[in-house]
């Protein structure tokens, strides 16, 4: 349970003419491993999971772990809103290596919270790998309540979530509802520090596509309980973190990561290039954190 923790990456699939760029997405694994990352999150909102088929779905989390070597935990999106779909994907994902499974609320459908544990409980009941629970109600529309994550907590295998509600009283509540081991990972970069103050030990970062060593600086810190370091840190990071959604994601940090020399800066429709005003400032900001 405790190697969950600290700085984990919503990694960008990158792609060149259409394709998924290997050769790309191994600098990238890479690149993580040298800067502190500690869990490389494959093939979730960020990786372009609507856009990918379920052939390269499965594919980018077989090179990720390939790729990686046992060198970093690698957790799979294998989210649906359909519970077939999800078992699926998550028994490919365990076929492939993956270390646990990243499952968001069932979008478009609307479930009601009995529906929304039923969901999970069929697919932790057709799986075998350690479950987070992705709660992200801006994007899936429904949110999982905490009474219900209490009582999803329950099935075994379910571990902990990735919370992206914005709200930091949630891991104060079902820190109460709770009753064995669980963990709390934030969603949300710019508020990872007072997320991990309310009990969380770690974040899915967007903006460790393009700052994985400054972003793994903050959760550490946070990890020390040095909680003064840690705001420090993030004060500095915090317009970098605002510009990762200034535009619909996950174009800025793929431009951030094209300007490291990483990936192109490629996305797939509907999702469009940044804008040349937008362009400029995450430059900038990554020239003043002396990232290029």
């Amino acid at each position: 349970m405790s190697k969950y923790q600290g700085s984990m990456v919503a990694l960008i699939t990158p792609f060149k003419n259409g394709q998924v760029d290997y050769a790309a997405l191994e600098r990238m694994v890479e690149f993580h491993i040298q800067n502190g990352t500690t869990c490389l999150v494959v093939a979730g909102t960020t990786g372009e999971c609507p856009t990918l088929s379920h052939e390269e779905h499965i594919d980018v989390i077989k090179a990720v772990v390939d790729y990686a070597k046992g060198r970093i935990l690698v957790m799979a999106g294998a989210g649906s809103n359909n519970p077939v779909e999800a078992i699926k994907l998550s028994n490919a994902a365990k076929d492939a290596g993956a270390d646990c499974l990243l499952h968001n609320a069932g979008y478009y459908n609307r479930p009601n919270q009995e529906g929304l544990y039923a969901h999970f409980k069929m697919v932790h009941d057709n799986t075998s790998l350690p479950i987070f629970l992705y709660n992200v109600p801006g994007r899936t529309v429904v949110n999982i309540l905490s009474e219900t994550v209490e009582k999803l907590s329950h099935l075994e295998r379910v571990i902990g979530i990735k919370d992206a509600t914005g709200n930091l009283e949630r891991p104060w509540i079902e820190r109460n509802l709770i009753k064995k081991p669980f963990i709390w990972l934030s969603g949300e970069d710019s508020t990872a520090v007072s997320f991990n103050v309310a009990g969380g030990t770690g974040v899915i970062s967007v903006t460790a596509n393009c700052a994985p060593a400054l972003v793994a600086k903050v959760q550490n810190l946070t990890l020390e309980k040095k909680w003064e370091e840690a705001a420090n840190e993030q004060l500095k990071l915090m317009k970098l973190h605002k510009l990762m959604f200034k535009e619909p994601s996950p174009a800025p940090a793929k431009y951030a990561a094209s300007l490291l020399g990483l990936c192109s800066e490629e996305a797939r429709l509907p999702i469009l290039p940044v804008s040349e005003g937008l362009r400029a400032e995450i430059k900038a900001e990554m020239q003043k954190l002396e990232l290029i």
